[in-house]
């Protein structure tokens, strides 16, 4: 029988652990909150956030708390979700996209993030590579980019030529409307922000080694070319907002509220509701007491340094 002692072990194992995942997260936010020497003094111009961490966290752990039960609800019931994550460089996309998968199962959750296309795949019908990522019944797929690259990166960039930004145009909203009919939950998320707030984003990573891979040349490119993304974008927007599958626009220029507001927004496109759990009891471990455990040497085990 268990006694009072290893109860309450067990609750401070728990609560050891719990503290364990807060601090991950909090890694997370100190890691964007890392300022180089070099940008100081730009920095200190730029406002914070007005949301204080306390309610950060608060809210961040809750809405997270509602995620897994969609997670739930969406294995329990076979549903099949869908969400595109497009947006700037540097938008913020990613932070939003680790958030919400954070706490999730990635067997249930996956995250797509697709590569440039190789040679065998620009020879194929544009959306193939795209479909072969799609969820089946009880999963989610989120999109970080997506088969909107044409008509952004690509049509910007002068990787597509006229003809076949006219066909995509023509043929997303059938392709999303085939999705939908399929039973699929398409939900398209942009995020926003402004000229100053991408140009510091871009210091910053040019100025932190931790963070200089996430910024390419065709980056850059980006940075040159804004108001061609600018005009590229909004006609994007007009033209592919349809009832099946409208756009949502996600205020980026404030992170933390970026992330919270988006997490809240997807809870609340999916009537999802708590799904009935069977008790789950820890079996009680077999021990036997022929079983004598073997010293292993030393050489296998990692040096601990810390």
């Amino acid at each position: 029988m268990t006694s009072e002692r290893d109860k309450k072990r067990t609750v401070g194992w728990v609560a050891s652990d719990l503290q364990d995942s807060f601090d991950e997260e909090l890694e997370m936010e100190m890691d964007d909150d890392r300022i180089p020497e070099e940008l100081r003094h730009i920095t200190t111009m730029k406002p914070g956030s007005t949301l204080s961490r306390k309610q950060y966290f608060q809210d961040l752990f809750r809405l997270q708390t509602e995620l897994v039960k969609l997670q739930d609800w969406v294995m329990h019931t076979g549903y099949k979700l869908v969400v595109i994550f497009e947006g700037r460089d540097s938008a913020g996309k990613g932070g939003a996209i680790k958030r919400i998968t954070q706490r999730l199962n990635p067997r249930v959750c996956k995250v797509a993030a697709l590569p440039a296309p190789t040679e065998r795949e620009k020879s194929q019908w544009y959306f193939q590579r795209y479909v072969s990522h799609l969820p089946a019944g009880g999963e989610m797929v989120l999109f970080d980019r997506s088969w909107y690259n044409r008509v952004g990166v690509e049509r910007v960039m002068d990787f597509a030529n006229v003809d076949e930004i006219d066909q995509f145009f023509h043929d997303v909203p059938e392709f999303e409307r085939m999705l939908v009919r399929s039973g699929i939950k398409l939900v398209k998320y942009w995020f926003s922000i402004t000229d100053e707030e991408q140009q510091l984003r871009f210091l910053m990573r040019i100025h932190d080694p931790m963070k200089q891979w996430k910024l390419s040349p065709m980056d850059l490119q980006a940075r040159v070319r804004w108001e061609d993304y600018t005009a590229a974008k909004e006609d994007m927007l007009l033209r592919t907002n349809i009832p099946e599958a409208p756009w949502y626009i996600v205020e980026g220029n404030d992170k933390k509220r970026a992330r919270l507001n988006c997490m809240d927004h997807l809870l609340s496109q999916v009537p999802f509701e708590e799904v009935p759990y069977e008790e789950v009891v820890l079996p009680e471990r077999v021990f036997n007491p022929d079983y004598e455990r073997h010293v292993l040497p030393e050489e296998l085990y990692v040096p601990s340094k810390y």
